[in-house]
């Protein structure tokens, strides 16, 4: 006899959170794909009719496929941004936001420290929220690095001053 299982809110909270999508760039990232709102919708009908989640199954499935489909996207397309944000803006600029980009891993490492003397259910949602955010966050600072890295491959390297000779 094979057991079933139960899907529960908790469940969703499987992997890493959603990414948070930087307002300068959310137009760009967020274009085209499909973030779920209509499955969450029915997914809060549901329980809000059935009041409990075993009668929802379907529809936390469906979410959770939809979720997983669109975080990877967005965390593609927020890299790819990133990156494209290293080859094209000028270096000053790049090394501003990579500057900004630092301080917010640092930010996020300390609210992990902090996090981590929260105990229960609390505590496990802000070290999983936290987490998702560092990484995401690292994984922005990476790829916005390599762009800025390629630009610095493809500008020519300009060997001293040309020097004329003249000889009578």
């Amino acid at each position: 006899m094979m057991e079933e299982t139960i899907l529960v809110g908790e469940d969703l909270m499987m992997g890493p959170p959603s990414p948070l999508i930087p307002q300068e760039i959310a137009s760009h990232v967020l274009e085209g794909v499909d973030l779920c709102d209509g499955i969450l919708r029915n997914l809060f009908l549901c329980l809000q009719i059935n009041d409990i989640e075993p009668f929802c199954q379907d529809e936390i499935v469906l979410y959770r496929q939809c979720a997983e489909k669109r975080d990877k996207e967005l965390r593609k397309r927020l890299q790819d941004s990133e990156y494209k944000l290293g080859v094209s803006m000028p270096l000053d600029e790049a090394n501003e936001r990579v500057v900004q980009l630092e301080s917010e891993v640092t930010s996020l490492e300390r609210r992990m420290i902090l996090a981590s003397g929260v105990e229960g259910m609390e505590g496990f949602r802000q070290r999983w929220s936290l987490h998702g955010r560092l990484t995401d966050t690292n994984k922005r600072l990476e790829s916005l690095k390599q762009g800025m890295e390629k630009t610095k491959k493809d500008e020519p390297v300009t060997g001293g001053t040309t020097k004329k000779w003249w000889f009578w």
